[in-house]
This record gives C-alpha cells, structure tokens and sequence, in this order.
C-alpha cells in the first residue's frame, strides 16, 4: 500500500508542537510494516534540508485573483520514507510557521489551501498514492477537494482519504468570501459541509468529507462527540460515529529511555533505580535550589495555556507550596500564567520554581528527576508527557480526560496495581486532594517503586499505533465507510 501523509508540520524539519512529533514518527513505523509511505511538508523558512533539487519545476494553483506558481523538492529518504516539500516563498518564507506573537497570520486560508492544491498535483505527477493521510485544518481541503474538485480526476478515483484530528480546538475558520478566493464551489457553503455559523470552516469540512476520521486518544474520540469537547462540532461527529476512531499517539523509546537518555545526570532502569536520586539532585541544582532529595518532587513541562489546567494552579498555589513537596516548572505560554509562577517562586522560592523557556535537555532532566508528573489539563487529546513519565518511573497525576485517562491507570493501594493518580471533577480542590494522596502514597517507598516500576513495564511505542493506522487504511480502501456528497 502506498500511504501519503501531509501535514503542516514534521520533525526534524519543523515543529510548533506534538503534530509535528506524531507526523515525525508514524510514517517510519507505518514504512516499518513494508507500506511504501511519502510524507509532503511545506518548506519554511527553518526548514533545512541538504542540497534540494527540484522535482517539479512548477505547479500552477488557481486563485480568483491570479495564479499561484510553485514547485516540489525533494526532501530525499529517511527511515524507509520519501520527502517532498511544497516551495513557494512567499507564503512559507516566514519566521513562524503560522504566525507571530501578535497572531495567526492573516492569509493562512490561502497559504494552506495552496499547500493542500500542490500536493494533489505533485501526487499525480510523482504516483497517485492508494490513500492519503491528512492531519490537523491545514490539510482539511485535500479530502474536501478529493470529493469535490477532483472528483472527476481520473488519477484519484479510488484514493480515499484518513483526516486526523489532533486537537479540535483549532479549526480554521474563516469569512464565506474565501471560497471564491480559492476557486471552491458554493455550494460547499452548507449546513451538511463547511458552513459554520456564517462561516466557512475547513476542519468541519474535512470531517464530513473524508473517508475516515481518527483522533490521538480513544477516550478523546469519545469526548469530542460531547458538547463538552466538541467545540460546536459535536454533532458532526456524532454522525461520523461508525467511521471515527482514537489511536493513542506512541511515542519514541529511543529518545526518551532513562537507561540510555544523555541529557540526565545518571542512567536508571527498573532493575536498578539508584540513578533517579541522582538525577533528582541534579535536576533541583538546574533551578537553583537546595539539594535535599527527601522531599517529592512534582514536575511539569507544558505550554502555559488555560487548556493545561493552570487556572486549577492558580486556584490552590498557595496551598500546594505548605505540603511537603516541591513544584518545578518548564514552559511558557500566556503571560498571566508565567507572571503567577514568577510570584509563588518569589512568595515560596525553595518550594515552587520555574522557567519560563523551551527547553528540551531540561524536559528530559525534570522525566528523570521528578517523583511525580503533574497534567491537570482541562482537556487533552492525548498527551505525551504522561508516556515519557511512565517510562522514566516518574509516577503521573492526572486529571480523567482524553488520552490521559487512556493511559493512566488509577492506584490500587490493595492490589498493587496502577500507574498514577488521577480525579475527574476540573477543581482546585479535586486537583489538591489527589496530589494529597499521592504524597501519602509516596511516604511508602517500597510501594511507591512498585508503582514505578508499573509504569516503566507499559509499551506505547509507535508500532503498535502504526498496526492500527494500516487497519483504518484497510477499511478506508474497502469503501466501508464512502461517503457521499
């Protein structure tokens, strides 16, 4: 099977987020299983690749002001998998992928619209592929443009397409005049297509038009069909009920592995843990503060955004830094949520620290030097730290939602079973009582290595998510789930 992916994002090429870590990761794991995958990338201005040469000199994309001319490189071969990327610098020389800090740029429907139109076109000219895989709004109008534009295309008459969904909160949502800008029919312009309370929006498009719909989380996929979680897309999705699948997001056991990781202070396995003291002495030295490793330390790598649980933070900062433990803190964000750690860094400077940067040798040492994890996200689509903490035998506390609730097991203080601490109720108070009880857990040491080494024995590593992607695949292909316009 010859599997396309496209997305607006891929590491080591570029990356806002974790779309570019699973983008990075699932087509070498689906190449893995003897699929013949190509993964097609706009070219950024950060993307650095080696001596390009153009494989398609120029493709031509319509727009009702004028045309567009832009071309292919190749990206060469990694991991068993083909790169190209779409040039066309004036729309993908920039500094940000998507913006600046003052926000989204302003022509990001027509920028993504032509990514999604050249790569159609590339497809034709280097090998229709069997399926096309799409990930996230940038990519939503190749399946809209499968079933509409090209419908007729002889060259996709029998190539379904995969759109996942890796966070719902953002849509791509635009003014109804962008349709004739971009040469799309009206009469996409509906209830039942991209209409969205006056406005187009290419996300709700890609979920009704193509052929299958995943999400990274199976409890996330559950979620997004409520009025909770379905940011006014719950009942598109509900309808997509029989063809909407959660695929939990792997994550790669080569980078982020205590017994072989090179940015932490000692190695550590669940045969021999003495090198996590180690690692938590030099993880409280990186944020200057004493090195007394008796009390637990809870950590947190995060973007400070409300989706996070931060307001939960700041709801009960001032109770957390009275209990015996200490709170490290990696990330950056929204200002008010930077500006409340900077003042109960300075209102309790040897309990609560943190700094405010992206720093990836430092995520690594707060895996390893941390005794508990800390997400209390108001919603979560599935989360990575939470995986890297099991592996590192750092025990997570969670809140019940999307992929944390689907890779957390609740302690079973009786059984000796569970992985981490989790409460369902979005509170300050459920959040406290549950790290409460995790710190009465921790005053057991030979329970609390139990746990540990609980969570160093779970496997989500991208093979097995790669197996279930091919199974969608499969079905996509077998027409079990055509849908028509």
């Amino acid at each position: 099977m010859h599997v396309a992916f496209a997305a607006s994002e891929c590491v080591p090429f570029s990356k806002t987020g974790g779309l570019g870590d699973v983008v990075g990761s699932v087509p070498p794991a689906v190449a893995h299983l003897g699929h013949k995958v190509t993964v097609f990338l706009p070219h950024y201005r950060a993307t650095k690749l080696d001596n390009p040469r153009k494989v398609i000199s120029s493709i031509t994309v319509p727009f009702d002001d004028c045309y567009r001319f832009c071309s292919v490189l190749d990206g060469g071969k990694r991991a068993g998998v083909q790169f190209y990327f779409i040039d066309y610098p004036p729309y993908f020389d920039r500094d940000g992928l998507y913006g600046t800090a003052l926000g989204d740029y302003h022509d990001n429907a027509e920028r993504f619209a032509l990514f999604c139109r050249a790569v159609l076109e590339a497809a034709k000219f280097l090998g229709a592929p069997d399926i096309f895989h799409c990930h996230d709004w940038q990519t939503a109008l190749i399946p809209i443009l499968l079933k509409t534009v090209y419908e007729e295309d002889p060259a996709f008459a029998n190539t379904p397409s995969v759109f996942t969904i890796h966070n719902l909160g953002y849509q791509g949502i635009f003014p109804p005049e962008i349709l004739p800008l971009l040469m799309l029919p009206w009469d996409l312009f509906t209830l039942s297509k991209l209409e969205f309370y006056g406005k187009v929006n290419f996300l709700k498009g890609a979920i009704t038009l193509s052929d299958f719909v995943t999400t990274v989380s199976r409890k996330y996929s559950q979620e997004i069909q409520t009025s909770e979680y379905g940011f006014g897309l719950e009942g598109v999705l509900r309808a997509r009920g029989s063809t909407l699948a959660g695929i939990v997001n792997g994550v790669d056991y080569d980078e982020w592995n205590p017994e072989s990781d090179e940015h932490i202070a000692a190695r550590y396995s669940a045969e021999d843990l003495r090198g996590k003291a180690e690692c938590k002495r030099d993880l409280l030295q990186a944020f200057g503060l004493a090195q007394d490793t008796q009390s637990p330390v809870v950590g947190m790598v995060s973007r400070f955004v409300a989706q996070k649980g931060f307001d939960l933070i700041q709801q009960v900062g001032d109770r957390l830094a009275r209990e015996d433990m200490v709170l490290l803190v990696l990330g950056s964000g929204e200002k008010d949520y930077e500006t409340m750690f900077r003042k109960l860094n300075k209102q309790y400077p040897q309990k609560i620290a943190a700094k405010v940067a992206y720093d990836n040798a430092l995520a690594h040492k707060i895996e390893a030097g941390s005794d508990m994890f800390l997400m209390p996200s108001h919603y979560e689509p599935c989360g990575m730290n939470q995986i890297f903490s099991l592996r590192y035998g750092t025990v997570p506390i969670v809140r019940a939602v999307g992929g944390l609730d689907d890779t957390v097991e609740p302690v079973d203080p009786r059984t000796m079973k569970g992985t981490g601490f989790k409460f369902k109720e979005y509170s300050g108070e459920a959040l406290l009582e549950t790290v409460r009880a995790a710190l009465a857990t921790y005053r057991n040491q030979n329970v609390w290595q139990t746990l540990m080494r609980n969570g160093m024995a779970q496997n989500y590593s991208w093979p097995n998510s790669a197996r279930e992607y091919v199974k969608v695949y499969e079905r996509a292909r077998q027409g079990k789930a055509a849908v028509s316009v």
